[in-house]
This record gives C-alpha cells, sequence and structure tokens, in this order.
C-alpha cells in the first residue's frame, strides 16, 4: 500500500487534513472530535497535494461552490458508498432525515445503518453528511462538532455567521 500524503487546510472552521494515496482524496479530518484526524507514521506531507480540493473548499467557503468536481477514493463497503453517493445528491442548504436517505437508497428499513455509514463518512463537507439530520429536525452528531455543522449549514443557507472558535491541529 502506497503512504498517505496530507497537506492542511486553513478554513474558517479550523484546519482541515487533507489526505490520500494520491491525487485522489480519500480522507478530509477536523482538528477536534470524533472526526479528528492525525497523521499516521507512513503519511508525508506534501503542501502541494491535492490542490483541486483546496481551491475548491476554498470556494466554498467563500460562498462560491455549492458542488464538488474532485477526484475521491473513499474506503468502505458497498453499502457505505451508496450512502455516500446519495448524500451527494442533497441540495446545498437542505437537508433530510436518516429515514428519508435509507428511503432514498432503497433500503427504507435501514435507518440505525445508514445513521453508521453516515457518521463512517471519511470526507465530510465534499461528501456533504452535515446535511442529514433527525427526525424532528434536531441537528445529531457530526464528526466537527454541531457547532461546525450548524456553520455549514448557514453558510450553505446564505447566512454568514461566525465560524466556531477552532483549536489548532498539531
Amino acid at each position: 500500500m502506497p503512504a498517505t500524503r496530507y497537506t492542511i487546510l486553513s478554513t474558517p472552521i479550523g484546519p482541515l487534513v487533507l489526505a490520500g494515496p494520491d491525487e485522489r482524496l480519500a480522507c478530509i479530518g477536523f482538528p477536534r472530535g470524533k472526526g479528528a484526524v492525525t497523521p499516521g507514521p507512513d503519511w508525508y506531507r506534501d503542501d502541494t497535494a491535492f490542490a483541486p480540493a483546496r481551491a475548491q473548499l476554498e470556494a466554498y467557503f467563500d460562498g462560491c461552490l455549492t458542488r464538488f468536481d474532485l477526484a475521491l477514493a473513499p474506503r468502505g463497503t458497498p453499502f457505505q458508498h451508496a450512502v455516500w453517493q446519495a448524500l451527494t445528491e442533497i441540495p446545498p442548504g437542505e437537508t433530510i432525515s436518516y429515514s428519508e436517505l435509507a428511503r432514498r437508497i432503497g433500503r427504507p428499513g435501514a435507518s440505525r445503518a445508514v445513521g453508521a455509514a453516515n457518521g463512517a463518512n471519511p470526507l465530510p463537507i465534499v461528501v456533504p453528511c452535515h446535511r442529514v439530520i433527525g427526525a424532528g429536525g434536531a441537528l445529531t452528531g457530526f464528526g466537527g462538532g454541531l457547532d461546525i455543522k450548524r456553520f455549514l449549514l448557514a453558510l450553505e443557507g446564505g447566512s454568514r455567521t461566525e465560524p466556531p472558535e477552532q483549536p489548532s491541529l498539531f
């Protein structure tokens, strides 16, 4: 298995780790929370890597980009890939419930499994798992924390809110 390249992108929600085996993005990591990512021993930093991802994420945070067009390489099961593909079809600024997401992939009884696959999404923001909410409309778990989820949804809805305080990555 090839070593993993990574770079760190400064964003309004804090530094994000962008990583993958080549120019395909396999992982976006937050500075804290369950979605935190720290480089492994076989990772090497390459700040020239992932130029398209860096440019598109910067445009997204500037409010100029609503859909990403990137080479991706997420690792997961066929079921997880089906869930992640369905996430990319949720329009920016809109939210759906886990049960609606399960229905959209043809597995209406699989809300919990869909929730688990959503939580395992290695490419948050680009694969917009933040657009999935609880059945009652409540914001539910997000790898970067609910404050970041709230910020991303507001950004996509056209609101300019202050980003949440973020610690440094390393």
